[in-house]
């Protein structure tokens, strides 16, 4: 499957990172094209696959996704094609097919697969063996030099080779290839231990192993699994109303136009908007909100939402796979190939603490036999260190935490597009906002209305509302949303309706002359006392003989603002800094209304890009929030950009690093819990594993590690750990 130019950027070990735009490519036959690789399923394996793939001529970057099971390639067109590039998978070992984004096994199916299987079998010989041993039973067949071999030992080895199985092919390409990986070092310690007549220890060896890579296998699974469980969220099939017939279909058959019909506590199977009906509407599987939302004819629904009691027709206006939902699965099993920077770091230290390891078993076996020390002793030590220098447990404790933590944060309404941005948020001590749309509700509301002349003030709505009923303005958009609210019903004969650019608009109710607009325009100067203050925006409301009344407007800020700034402050995020390109007097209203530490007043985009600047060279990083679009050159500036109330917006998910699926300033205090949490999983995680392989390591020459030990402890053990403990990001509340 081909995904496209512009796809794909790969980082110098091999992590690959989303990017937008045909500049990530090194030239016009860069093409980006992605495998599924369903038998990937450890870090040796990603390793494998990534350097084996850079030595093909023509593929200029690679990025496996152990998480996803995809390996995405960038090439060069015109020398290698995307059949040689599969190929060349398989000749690694590997088993690639063209990723069609349809649908994985889930994580139970881990235990159907023929490895586990092999599994099972190496068990079953194992027990059998282990049983017989322990009862005393099984004649001598005959003896080796180093051993006696009776049936338990025989039932062993044929566990060690069963087990074995699953690795040793793999060991042998690894051996010829000089490469020291996983499947290299258990090949060499379970041939060494038969070869000594150890053979519990190497029927031990090749059970635990391949349990322990099993259980792996399961850990990506699970995390995958709950990463595509998101899909669930869309339907599968759609109520397509067509040539007034309702017609069931696959949602992947709906076409952008169609019309879909849907009841009262059914999955809406779109995006589009309502042209017929309303409901309240459940947009939490989205936009993590709790509340449902009001849906009229006119407004935008989204895939994946729930109608709660109302019918609705919805014309749609994105096919399936470019759904607000689709999108986020899309993005999340993407987040999954940026590696975050401790996994960079902890690749690249895997890399020299598996050689070096090994060069410690040589020197373990070699110095103590030239000394006159028993050479069987030492080798068993020696294959000991082996076992321990496989890095799995410290490897996939970073990929699955992030994953974890990624895919938590969807759930909630929180789009991280990378491990990158998971971790910089945790480092985050300061953040600017963008005024309008982020900490304010976006759009002017009436605050108060006065008459002059001695008629009611919804009097004076209503004839502002009559004369504004043509026009698409801010203000005349919040009278009649205003008008509305207060149930005000306007009967007047609107005739010559003009707008006057900048002062306001005017027409004949009745047959008299109206004008609502700025009080300058008729001489009228300052407003009535009270009305004015605080950066509102003031109307008049004036008739052939005068002013009949104003009205005042502003931009309220958010319900949640003042608790989502106070959060923050408790997170130890401070300063909380408002950018706005309006008056100092409207920011210093919406300051004292939410509680942010400073307002920085009248900025232009680029004064908002050198404010940010500045406050990263006094505080370090610092997180931006806006609104995704106007805002673009501030979330690209900033260390982590956060786009508010994305649902529905590619420009808004594609402008930032993180972002809030809906309009909840909450959301931004969980954000932080999270990473500040992910970070302190992934720190555990990598000082379990080290400490765990140190521990064993020091044991070893003593004499207080058996090989055993190694597996059970070293590799199984700690490996559970670590995944166990990165899953609970999940549970993080929101």
């Amino acid at each position: 499957m081909v995904v496209g130019r512009g796809g794909v950027m790969l980082d110098g070990d091999g992590g690959g990172t989303a990017v937008a735009g045909d500049a990530a490519m090194a030239g016009d036959a860069a093409t980006a094209v992605r495998f599924r690789v369903r038998d990937m399923d450890c870090s040796h394996c990603v390793t494998r696959i990534e350097d084996g793939l850079r030595k093909v001529d023509g593929v200029m970057g690679v990025g496996a996704n152990l998480v996803g099971r995809t390996v995405t390639v960038e090439i060069d067109a015109g020398l290698v094609e995307t059949e040689e590039v599969r190929r060349a998978i398989g000749r690694l070992g590997h088993l690639a097919e063209p990723d069609t984004g349809a649908r994985r096994e889930r994580a139970a199916a881990t235990w159907a697969t023929r490895d586990a299987r092999i599994t099972y079998a190496s068990a079953a010989l194992f027990a059998v063996g282990l049983a017989l041993q322990l009862a005393g039973v099984g004649p001598l067949l005959f003896t080796l030099p180093l051993n006696e071999v009776r049936i338990p030992s025989l039932l062993f080895v044929a566990s060690a080779l069963v087990g074995g199985w699953r690795f040793m092919p793999d060991g042998f390409r690894a051996a010829r290839e000089l490469s020291l990986d996983m499947n290299f070092l258990m090949t060499v310690a379970i041939l060494g231990a038969v070869a000594i007549g150890e053979y519990l220890e190497a029927a031990a060896i090749a059970f635990l192993f391949s349990t322990a890579e099993l259980l792996e296998s399961y850990a990506v699974d699970r995390a995958r699994a709950s990463m595509e469980s998101l899909m669930d969220l869309a339907p599968k099939t759609a109520v397509v109303l067509r040539g007034g017939v309702e017609e069931t279909v696959r949602a992947s058959e709906v076409a952008v136009g169609d019309v879909v019909v849907v009841r009262p506590g059914e999955r809406i199977p779109v995006d589009g908007s309502v042209v017929e009906g309303g409901s309240a509407v459940d947009e939490s599987p989205l936009t993590g909100e709790s509340l449902p939302v009001e849906k009229d004819p006119g407004d935008p629904v989204f895939a994946g939402t729930i109608t709660r009691d109302g019918f609705m027709q919805i014309r749609t206006e994105k096919p399936a796979d470019s759904s607000s939902l689709a999108r986020i699965v899309e993005l999340v099993e993407r987040a999954g190939a940026e590696k975050a920077k401790t996994e960079r770091v902890v690749t690249r230290f895997a890399r020299w603490y598996t050689p070096a390891i090994t060069v410690a078993a040589v020197l373990v076996v070699a110095v103590p036999t030239l000394a006159g020390a028993d050479f069987i002793t030492w080798l068993v030590r020696g294959l000991t260190l082996l076992v321990i220098a496989c890095p799995c447990a410290l490897v996939i404790s970073t990929p699955v935490a992030v994953v974890s933590g990624i895919t938590a944060a969807a759930r909630r309404g929180v789009l991280i597009k990378g491990g990158v941005y998971l971790e910089a948020m945790s480092g985050v001590r300061a953040m600017a906002m963008d005024k309008t749309g982020t900490l304010t509700v976006g759009h002017l509301e009436v605050r108060e209305v006065r008459s002059t002349r001695g008629a009611p003030p919804v009097t004076v709505l209503a004839r502002a509302a009559a004369v504004e009923a043509r026009s698409e303005h801010p203000i005349a958009r919040a009278i009649h949303e205003e008008a509305a609210r207060r149930d005000i019903h306007t009967h007047y004969a609107v005739r010559d309706f003009a707008a006057r650019r900048g002062e306001g608009v005017e027409a004949r109710l009745d047959g008299v002359r109206h004008f609502v607009g700025k009080p300058a325009v008729l001489g009228l100067g300052e407003p009535p006392e009270g009305m004015a203050g605080d950066g509102r925006t003031v109307v008049v409301v004036a008739d052939e003989d005068g002013p009949l009344g104003w009205i005042s407007l502003e931009d309220r800020a958010r319900k949640q603002a003042r608790e989502a700034v106070g959060r923050l402050h408790g997170l130890g995020i401070r300063p909380v800094v408002m950018l706005t390109g309006d008056d100092d007097a409207t920011g210093r209203r919406v300051a004292g209304e939410t509680g942010v530490d400073e307002v920085l007043a009248r900025l232009l985009p680029h004064e908002k890009v050198e404010a940010l600047n500045a406050l990263e060279r006094e505080h370090g990083r610092v997180a931006m929030v806006g609104d995704g679009v106007n805002d673009a050159p501030s979330l690209a500036a900033a260390s982590v950009g956060i786009a508010m109330g994305a649902a529905g917006s590619d420009a808004a998910i594609d402008s930032a690093d993180v972002a809030l699926m809906g309009d909840d300033l909450t959301r931004l205090p969980y954000l932080f819990r999270l990473s500040r949490k992910s970070r302190a999983v992934i720190r555990q995680n990598i000082t379990t594993a080290l400490l765990v392989k140190l521990v064993l390591v020091v044991g070893v020459p003593l004499g207080m590690v058996t090989l055993i030990t190694a597996v059970l402890v070293g590799d199984v053990g700690v490996s559970l750990l670590v995944t166990a403990n990165a899953l609970r990001l999940a549970r993080v509340d929101a």
